[in-house]
């Protein structure tokens, strides 16, 4: 991803759509933030981020946009403003139209939870839609607002990623900080998505040495049995290891890790089906 490449693409799209405020953030995530993403779409590629929650219901403990008083430094400032559906969709249409297989997502790590801007989401999701089917549009959520997902799914949404630290309730709490929402909901999105047939994904946020313990195996291995979802992307958590093992061992003892290889076998042994990486799919290859 060269930057020459990434600079012609800037100069590109500010020619094409010069007046897009979601066009203009996107180079600061590209050029300053060195984003992927945000590279993506200058270049034409793969999955391009659609950002626009200025709010989150949750305060993760290593959030990569809004830090307040911890002493942890966040990557990249959050989105300071709300694109308008117009904005999200000219941005969404540009990169399908021009991307095989492409994917467009919402929920990126420069803005809040994108269940709380369906307001802007849904009526930009029915633009894409009415103009073309083509292009597979996802949302990446801490899947918080089981309603406000469903009113996404009426609108065109194809797939969810939800972001999980642990399959168990206090273990995600503690990491969450749910602020107006319970980890029930989180199960109850789940639910709602393989209802619907949706392509579901869970963002496994992991951190050897606590992730690979016998009860974190166990409770994954339960939960996969109970929620038939279709990927785990693998996700390293970027947070002090140390911090985050004594965090979660002050709960309740842990027994001795496994490995990650171990418990990823392991998984493979039970789910054969289940699908292991890092990206989101296009719906092409969905199944």
């Amino acid at each position: 991803m060269k930057r020459e490449d990434v600079v012609t693409g800037v100069k590109q799209m500010r020619k094409l759509m010069p007046r897009n405020r979601l066009r203009k953030h996107l180079e600061k995530c590209a050029l300053q933030y060195g984003c992927p993403a945000g590279k993506n779409f200058f270049l034409g590629r793969y999955e391009a981020p659609l950002p626009t929650a200025r709010t989150c219901n949750a305060r993760c403990l290593g959030c990569l946009s809004l830090q307040q008083n911890t002493g942890v430094p966040h990557s990249q400032d959050r989105i300071a403003f709300a694109p308008s559906p117009a904005e999200i969709a000219e941005v969404a249409l540009t990169h399908i139209g021009r991307v095989k297989k492409s994917v467009v997502s919402f929920g990126q790590g420069c803005e809040g939870d994108p269940l709380l801007a369906t307001d802007v989401i849904d009526p930009a999701i029915r633009q894409i839609r009415s103009q073309t089917q083509n292009g597979t549009i996802n949302v990446n959520t801490n899947g918080s607002l089981p309603e406000q997902l469903k009113t996404l799914f009426d609108a065109g949404l194809d797939s969810i990623r939800i972001s999980m630290n642990s399959v168990r309730k206090d273990f995600y709490d503690l990491y969450f900080r749910p602020k107006g929402y319970a980890y029930g909901d989180v199960l109850k999105s789940i639910e709602i998505a393989l209802e619907r047939k949706k392509h579901v994904a869970i963002n496994y946020l992991n951190s050897p040495g606590f992730t690979d313990t016998p009860q974190e195996l166990n409770a994954l291995l339960r939960f996969l049995k109970n929620y038939s979802i279709h990927m785990i992307q693998w996700r390293n958590l970027n947070f002090d290891p140390l911090r985050y093992w004594k965090l979660m061992n002050g709960i309740t003892r842990h027994g001795e890790p496994i490995g990650m290889e171990n418990l990823i076998e392991a998984i493979r042994r039970r789910f054969p089906k289940l699908k292991h990486g890092y990206f989101n799919p296009p719906k092409e290859k969905f199944y």
